[in-house]
């Protein structure tokens, strides 16, 4: 049987000789776990989805909440990403649709996560995203669909670090570009 590899796997040592200084942090959270949910924000299948994931679907653009290690962020009125440790059980989100009208759709293999963290992490981003990423606009608790350095991502801050999920075709060029933009921080 063939090995699973991560769509970033080849830029571990690099990531982490450029993690070496402190000023940021970079890494591949390879294999979590991306599923997809649509269904009406009103309907009581959408109630049923947050109680399985331990969290309301927010409801409010461009928010994200998180319970334990499962975050739920908003992509549009009637659509959500979750996102959560390998091996999440998604089919419990399927047997809380049930047969009513929506959508749970496991869609992990086409994404991964990249971290980026540090002191520098807003900085190194702000170099390929339009948004401001300062902390008052776009601290944890928020996420948006934006592109990064020409390449569509969710991007989606923690107290920490942030989270970008990049489609796993623009991976290697995602990775290529974090590592030369941050040239400027490394030591």
């Amino acid at each position: 049987m063939a090995e699973r590899r991560s769509p970033a796997a080849a830029f571990a040592g690099r990531f982490a000789a450029a993690s070496e200084g402190g000023a940021l942090r970079l890494a591949e959270l390879p294999f979590l776990t991306h599923v997809d949910l649509r269904v009406d924000p009103a309907s009581p299948a959408a109630r049923d989805l947050g109680d399985v994931l331990g969290v309301p679907l927010p409801v409010e653009p461009c928010t994200a909440v998180t319970a334990g290690d499962v975050t739920v962020a908003w992509l549009g009125p009637d659509e959500w990403l979750v996102v959560a440790p390998a091996g999440h059980r998604h089919e419990l989100l399927v047997k809380a649709l049930g047969d009513r009208h929506g959508s749970v759709v496991d869609v992990s293999a086409q994404r991964t996560t990249l971290l980026v963290g540090g002191p520098r992490a807003r900085d190194l981003l702000a170099h390929g995203c339009a948004l401001d990423l300062h902390p008052r606009v776009f601290g944890p608790g928020r996420c948006a669909q934006t592109l990064l350095a020409r390449a569509q991502v969710v991007l989606l801050p923690r107290p920490d670090d942030f989270l970008v999920l990049v489609r796993s075709s623009f991976a290697a060029y995602l990775s290529e570009w974090l590592l030369d933009a941050a040239t400027e921080y490394l030591r």
